[in-house]
Formats: structure tokens, sequence, C-alpha cells
């Protein structure tokens, strides 16, 4: 599957988003702290591209729609 280079960028995007989501996993698990903001503006960045990915895949595999 071929994927456009807006497509990297939201791929980049996503990934950007997951290690967010790591680093809160991990400064929770060793006790430091986060900004408030943080755990937020990861889920938000993360589930918004994952959807965004897997919709344009979606489109692509359907012929449009």
């Amino acid at each position: 599957m071929y994927l456009s280079q807006m497509d990297r960028l939201s791929v980049l995007a996503c990934i950007s988003g997951l290690v967010m989501v790591l680093a809160v996993f991990a400064a929770t698990w060793l006790g430091t702290s986060y900004p408030e903001w943080l755990p937020m503006a990861a889920a938000s960045i993360a589930g918004f591209e994952l959807f965004m990915v897997i919709d344009a895949m979606r489109r692509r595999t359907r012929g449009g729609a």
C-alpha cells in the first residue's frame, strides 16, 4: 500500500501522540510530575490521527466513498 506525503505526516503525528501517552504512563509509574495538560493533549493528538489514518485507508480500499 502506498502512503501519500500527507498520510506519512499523519502517521508521524500519531506516533508522536502515542509517545506522549507513553511518557505520561512512565511519569505516573515512576511517580514524577508532569504538566496537567499533557495527558489530554497526548490523547487528543494520538486519537485524532489514528482515526484519520484508519479512515484514509478505509476510503482507499473501498475506492473513494
